[in-house]
């Protein structure tokens, strides 16, 4: 996906919901222009509930999107999802992958950073975990769980602002108090 013309795109960056969306993260999605899944999606549905504003959504293939775990008339849309996705986005590309090929994990951001030189941000699902890491360039970024498992303190993203000049990140995490699933199916 090409929207380097942009002078500015929001993006949800979403990851590890094994099926089920979180209502709040949803809405969220739903104020964004693009949204990015990194994989562990659960089935087409995920994909469909979360559709932002301009409708793109893009995702790659986690370690438990295999066609025993997703129903047989969802087979079309997972065998579309690629290992590795790259947006070009204002201000640079924002590569997507899942995070479990990247091992050790205690390394993963260095791999990260070797693979994708060239990327101004790199996206990774898998750990379930919140992170932000622009310690260095590209940043690593995992949006942690945005499903009801693992979700280490609650469902959550990451709302990418990117512009031409800068890229901004606004972290979102919701209450474990009020879980709510998008119905998706």
């Amino acid at each position: 996906m090409d929207f380097r013309d942009d002078a500015r795109v929001t993006v949800a960056l979403v990851s590890d919901t094994h099926g089920r969306v979180d209502a709040r993260v949803a809405d969220a999605v739903a104020d964004c222009e693009i949204a990015v899944h990194g994989g562990d999606i659960g089935h087409a549905g995920v994909l469909q509930a979360l559709a932002p504003r301009r409708g793109h959504v893009a995702a790659v293939r986690g370690n438990n999107d295999s066609p025993r775990r997703w129903p047989a008339e969802d087979h079309r849309v997972l065998e579309g999802l690629a290992q590795v996705v790259r947006l070009a986005l204002p201000g640079g590309d924002l590569v997507v992958v899942h995070g479990d090929r990247f091992e050790p994990a205690r390394r993963r951001h260095e791999r990260l950073r070797r693979r994708f030189p060239d990327a101004q941000a790199v996206l990774y699902g898998h750990t379930h975990r919140l992170v932000i890491d622009r310690d260095a360039a590209p940043w690593v970024l995992n949006p942690g769980a945005a499903g009801h498992e693992r979700t280490f303190g609650g469902p959550s993203c990451l709302i990418l602002h990117a512009g031409r000049d800068a890229w901004h990140l606004e972290a979102r995490r919701f209450g474990l108090a009020d879980k709510r699933a998008v119905a998706v199916r």
